[in-house]
């Protein structure tokens, strides 16, 4: 799904990415975590032609390669500060959200520059999207793999066969379509890390840890789940997503090639190791899996949400028992992925003087994950607020700027359909296997219009209620029943949200 987070060492989930300094809080479980893999993109090890690996969660480890990052070659236009200029825009953050946004405000003729200590480095994470949501946004050559349709795997009796088709993000195409879009715009690149900022009435001062500081009229946080600039002011308790995945050689796979696999939640492949099966049952995980070809295939196990997240190792023994179920014997792994997701919890002060976006901004879907289309469909919005309001005749600068862009940003449309979101995630997060395998065999059977709307973030709140009085009624006596015992308390506080928030 969302690739949104990748970790490594000892799994920080507040990664230090995309242009700000430092602050990484360790993931904590049940079980004390010492595992330190590596990961890589290009490099791989082969193994001998005659031996494949029995999966087993340590023997996955021995093939994962040395890291090796791969940057793209761009000569860029770096920012002078010998100039001492106020820039219109800058943004702290160089991933696809910072990116979509630069692009745009700078072809409007606004000056940016962009923040990033690895400003050319091919993001690292995996993204994979329904085909229709980067049709919409002009973006199918970004595309390097799609997929027909998508298959769900409810239990050993039953699947689903989803008519829409997927496909895979083409990292480095579509960072290298953005950078030369910029670049061309006249944007500024500046390889640092920001370590603070300090505002005065109309512009903003950005203080990077090489001893540059930049002025700015706006600055935007594109740093995914840092939370460093973009302040909160709430409890923070999110759900979690956290995930283990592999893109490996293999000798074979039972997937059909031109299928990718959305969910798989059998658990036979536990029926042998009993205790692992009991915790699997109280927290399910299921199997998303991408094929390339017969013999090439990314393997992800997933745990969509729980609070706290599931500890990583569980994870990995997990899927190793299902890789030997399903005969997968894995011949070389090219890259893998640790994945943390925060789902949920509260967005963040609306308004305040730094303008958001992404992660920092509480877009992540909180149902789902998903946040990669949701994020560059909102990045024309937000630049377009920017460039109206930085480039009108109205004076509008400071935090009445800023306030403006939220708002546009976060309408109360927008914030009832995160609400309706959260009551998702806090039914998923008390729902066991058996009541997971129910819920999601009700949802994929709604109307596509239903379906496709709930997970690209289409439905507004009147579309929702229709949304979830349909998924009601598609649903078995028992998940209703469920449903209305766990779901009374979110219910509750979803309404009284609703209620709070006013234009």
């Amino acid at each position: 799904m969302d690739t949104l987070l990748k970790t490594h060492n000892k799994l920080q989930f507040l990664h230090p990415i995309h242009g700000f300094a430092d602050k990484v809080s360790t993931f904590t479980s049940s079980k004390p975590q010492t595992l330190e893999p590596k990961y890589s993109k290009k490099t791989h090890i082969k193994l001998n032609k005659d031996f494949c690996l029995k999966a087993s969660s340590s023997a996955l480890l021995e093939l994962v390669p040395e890291t090796k990052k791969e940057n793209l070659e761009f000569d860029l236009p770096l920012y002078d500060p010998s100039k001492g200029i106020v820039v219109d825009l800058v943004i702290v953050g160089g991933g696809p959200a910072g990116l979509a946004v630069a692009q745009q405000v700078s072809a409007a003729g606004l000056s940016v520059c962009s923040i990033d200590p690895s400003p050319k480095l091919i993001w690292p994470n995996n993204y994979g999207v329904w085909v229709d949501e980067f049709e919409a946004m002009d973006l199918l050559d970004c595309l390097d793999t799609t997929w027909s349709g998508a298959m769900v795997y409810i239990n050993e009796n039953s699947t689903k066969d989803l008519d829409r088709p997927y496909g895979r993000v083409n990292r480095k195409q579509l960072k290298s379509k953005m950078m030369q879009k910029c670049i061309s715009n006249g944007v500024k690149f500046h390889q640092a890390k920001v370590v603070k900022v300090i505002h005065e009435e109309y512009k903003s001062l950005v203080m990077c840890n090489d001893g540059v500081t930049l002025q700015a009229s706006v600055v935007l946080d594109a740093t995914g789940f840092s939370r460093c600039l973009v302040e909160y002011d709430k409890p923070y308790n999110p759900g979690y997503q956290v995930a283990y995945g592999i893109l490996a050689e293999v000798e074979e796979h039972p997937f059909d090639v031109n299928k990718m696999v959305f969910m798989d939640w059998r658990d036979s492949h536990l029926d042998s190791n009993k205790e692992l099966q009991e915790r699997n049952k109280k927290i399910p995980t299921f199997l998303y899996a991408m094929p390339f070809s017969s013999k090439r295939i990314f393997l992800e196990e997933t745990s969509l949400v729980a609070r706290p997240g599931l500890n990583m190792k569980e994870i990995q023994e997990r899927m190793a028992a299902r890789l030997n179920h399903l005969g997968i014997k894995v011949k070389s792994i090219e890259e893998d992925e640790y994945c943390v997701i925060p789902m949920g919890g509260p967005l963040p002060v609306l308004p305040q003087r730094v303008v958001g976006i992404g992660g920092t901004a509480g877009m992540v879907h909180p149902s789902t994950g998903y946040m990669v289309a949701r994020t560059l469909a909102a990045a024309p919005i937000v630049a377009r607020a920017i460039v109206e309001y930085l480039g009108s005749d109205r004076g509008v600068l400071g935090n009445e700027l800023s306030a403006r862009v939220w708002k546009d940003l976060w309408p109360i449309e927008r914030r009832r359909q995160r609400e309706f979101f959260c009551f998702g995630m806090d039914i998923l997060l008390k729902l066991d296997l058996d009541s997971t395998r129910s819920f999601f065999d009700a949802f994929f059977n709604l109307e596509p219009r239903y379906w496709h709307g709930f997970l690209s973030s289409r439905l507004f709140l009147p579309e929702l209620l229709l949304f979830g009085l349909s998924l009601f009624s598609h649903a078995s006596n028992p998940i209703r029943l469920e449903i209305m015992a766990k779901g009374t308390l979110p219910l509750v506080n979803m309404v009284n949200n609703l209620l709070q928030d006013k234009e």
